[in-house]
């Protein structure tokens, strides 16, 4: 009752002020829009003829998620804009698609269905009862002929056959109903919210100075739209460039469709803050831990739902503070990869609340919250100097708020898509020359933004004291032309997918290192030499000796270039002494430890590295060595 009181009133307060005014509606197409790593800014054109003096233009059906604060309206000529104002019209719902239209039709047959198979199967089940509970022949003493009891066993045994196969046939047909009911509800769960809302309006408030048409261009920000950027990186072979192809992720669930529009990508994010950071005072005092950012695996996976345990198709996965993100498909299952220094993730979907949550471990499956922000609110901007509509809206209506304010493609095979890249002082966007539609159905979208070929040096990578598998590297130097954003990568090696790895540019030097993942065919092994491992007593002092054999054989026809890495420890006491005895020609990081043999290998050659070290300590004192 109170809401529709709160309706009836609007529509009293809308008609005073429209009768203050002429009122010209209008719908307008979005023809840009620039996507944003979170929301985007929508701008429509539009021609529109009006009358000498003052009036009023509404542009009507637009997205519910207008950012009010956003708003721009530029109008061309000889007219002033006096005010601009935002609402929210709760009468006249966003239209759904077609599409979605058609599944909710065929959901609503389905769901007919299975209400009548379970009204068979209800009523099979009762005349099986009904049978059984009366097979019973004649009275306590009656005798039954053998005839009657033949009789009856033959009706009894054909009645229950019969309904005994429809029962089966019926529970079939009931489970095929039921999957193809969920497999809609998913459908339509991917292509809408639970939620209704409203259509937004902009009103604007002008003074033409003649009587004629007038070029009004509107432009605005939209939450629910972003987009994230992967990449597939192509190496044929170690002796060509590696190709990147650029990709922008972007999805949309704004109620409105983008049709035909000119579409741009941006790297900036206008929900983080622009407010440079500053240092408080670092106190230092006793039993006070230091932070630590233990990572169990460089990739998380897991399941989104909702409070109630059902999946939430195309919820957003992102690694907190970066552009490294991913979306969950039809069963709320999601997989992203994540760089070394991550240490949260943040969940969102339309219509819940987002969560920031610490990464815990490989697996996260995570429950998110419905919002309880309903857009029940009409929020009213201001803009300009004239404050007539503030003042005709201002406390007449409960929850009227009025605020013043200064005025699918892929593949490497097609041509690429024409781009145009421009750098800004602290943003990259791509624009794309094609036309996009891109419809408000929450499915991502991956759009081909740029194709390079990047001269890179080819070097294998190899720890084996960890993993006996080599690792091939790239080297690409000039890394930063490509405007690259850390993101997901797909890598192909020898026209073979590979598996992922992760771009990540935040901590790149002059050389962009891409791992395009292992090669079996070079092959490594590290095991401890027993002869030169020993323990022997000199003085107070006990010494212990290792040695490491690491022997690396090239199977492939070529010449390779690689990067064999091992360590011996460091003493952080007076007490302890490392004697480094034999490294084989590497370099000897005294600071870390570290051991490196950086060397080139003939096609089917072999080659072998000795480590040997010896440790001093005192012999009262327990000392574990590898």
């Amino acid at each position: 009752m109170k809401k529709i009181s709160f309706l009836i009133l609007c529509l009293a307060i809308g008609t005073s002020y429209a009768q203050d005014l002429p009122e010209k509606e209008v719908t307008t197409e979005v023809s840009e829009v620039t996507v944003f790593l979170e929301g985007a800014q929508v701008t429509r054109e539009k021609s529109i003829a009006l009358d000498q003096g003052k009036s009023l233009v509404k542009f009507v059906k637009l997205s519910p998620f207008i950012d009010a604060k956003s708003l721009q309206v530029k109008a061309e000529g000889d007219i002033t804009v006096l005010s601009v104002n935002h609402q929210q019209n709760y009468l006249e719902e966003m239209e759904r698609s077609e599409e979605l239209q058609q599944l909710e039709k065929a959901l609503k047959e389905i769901n007919e269905q299975v209400m009548l198979e379970q009204t068979h199967l209800s009523i099979i089940r009762e005349e099986i009862g009904f049978l059984q509970e009366n097979r019973n022949l004649g009275g306590r003493n009656e005798q039954v002929s053998v005839t009657t009891l033949q009789q009856a066993a033959d009706f009894y045994g054909k009645q229950l056959t019969t309904l005994k196969l429809n029962d089966i046939e019926r529970s079939k047909n009931l489970r095929e109903l039921n999957r193809k009911s969920a497999e809609l509800q998913k459908q339509i769960s991917a292509l809408s919210s639970k939620k209704q809302y409203p259509s937004g309006e902009i009103l604007v408030k002008v003074d033409a100075v003649s009587a004629k048409t007038y070029t009004f261009t509107v432009s605005y920000t939209v939450s629910n739209a972003g987009w994230f950027p992967s990449y597939d990186i192509r190496v044929k072979d170690i002796s060509t460039p590696a190709q990147l192809i650029y990709k922008a992720n972007v999805r949309q669930d704004t109620k409105v469709d983008w049709k035909n529009v000119r579409l741009a990508f941006s790297s900036s994010d206008p929900n983080v803050s622009g407010v440079a950071p500053e240092l408080q005072t670092y106190y230092l005092s006793y039993n006070l831990r230091p932070p630590t950012y233990d990572l169990i695996s460089n990739s998380v996976s897991g399941k989104v739902m909702d409070s109630e345990g059902g999946a939430l198709p195309g919820a957003n996965i992102a690694v907190t503070g970066t552009t490294i993100g991913t979306v969950a498909d039809f069963d709320g299952n999601y997989s992203i990869t994540i760089p070394n220094s991550a240490s949260q993730l943040t969940y969102s979907f339309i219509g819940f609340e987002s969560q920031t949550l610490p990464i815990s471990g490989p697996v996260m499956n995570v429950a998110l919250v419905e919002s309880a922000a309903t857009l029940e609110e009409v929020v009213v901007v201001g803009y300009g100097s004239d404050k007539s509509v503030r003042r005709s809206l201002q406390n007449k209506a409960s929850g009227v708020i009025a605020v013043d304010d200064e005025i699918r493609i892929r593949g490497t095979s097609s041509i690429p898509v024409p781009v145009a890249r421009t750098e800004k002082q602290t943003t990259v966007e791509f624009e794309i020359e094609t036309p996009y539609t891109i419809k408000s159905d929450n499915k991502s979208f991956t759009v081909d933004m740029q194709v390079s070929e990047l001269p890179a040096f080819y070097q294998y990578y190899c720890v084996p004291k960890i993993d006996n598998d080599a690792f091939l590297i790239a080297n690409i130097v000039d890394w930063e032309q490509y405007n690259l954003l850390e993101g997901e990568a797909n890598v192909f090696f020898e026209e073979t997918y590979v598996g992922k790895t992760l771009l990540d540019v935040r901590f790149a030097s002059d050389t962009l290192q891409v791992s395009l993942g292992r090669d079996k065919k070079v092959s490594v092994s590290r095991e401890k030499i027993r002869d030169y491992t020993s323990k022997r007593f000199i003085g107070t002092k006990k010494e212990e000796t290792r040695a490491w054999k690491t022997t690396v054989k090239n199977n492939k026809n070529r010449e390779i270039s690689m990067v064999l890495i091992d360590q011996v420890p460091v003493s952080a006491s007076d007490e302890i002494e490392v004697d480094v005895q034999k490294i084989s020609g590497a370099t000897h990081d005294r600071e870390t430890g570290e051991i490196k043999w950086e060397f080139d290998l003939a096609p089917s050659a072999a080659t072998e590295f000795e480590l040997r070290y010896a440790v001093k300590h005192p012999k009262n004192r327990v000392l574990i060595i590898e």
